[in-house]
């Protein structure tokens, strides 16, 4: 499966499939947590959230892929993320993008 960002994929052409989708809501332990606002006070990278955040991204960026292919896809364009807290060290990720199938 072929994902990328713009509009188009050089050298090749494609017919639009439809919108495509994959998301997941993940949290951090509650020990972490705590930890995390803790650290806020003194400054610095909140790993734990980054770690949280990246695997979120991966699991969304593999159910948009399986759509896509459940469908028919040869590829993913215009691969957009969104993310937003649903609740105090919980959030949720999105990728969305548009699934075409390349013609000759």
């Amino acid at each position: 499966m072929i994902l990328v960002n713009t509009d188009y994929i050089s050298g090749r052409k494609f017919e639009m499939i439809g919108l495509v989708k994959g998301s997941m809501i993940q949290s951090v332990h509650f020990g972490k947590d705590i930890v995390n606002s803790f650290k806020t006070l003194v400054g610095g990278e909140l790993t734990s959230y980054t770690e949280m955040m990246n695997e979120a991204r991966a699991v969304a960026t593999r159910r948009m892929s399986e759509e896509a292919e459940a469908i028919g896809a040869d590829a993913v364009v215009n691969l957009r993320y969104t993310s937003s807290q649903v609740v105090q060290g919980a959030a949720e990720v999105m990728a969305y993008g548009t699934a075409v199938k390349f013609v000759d």
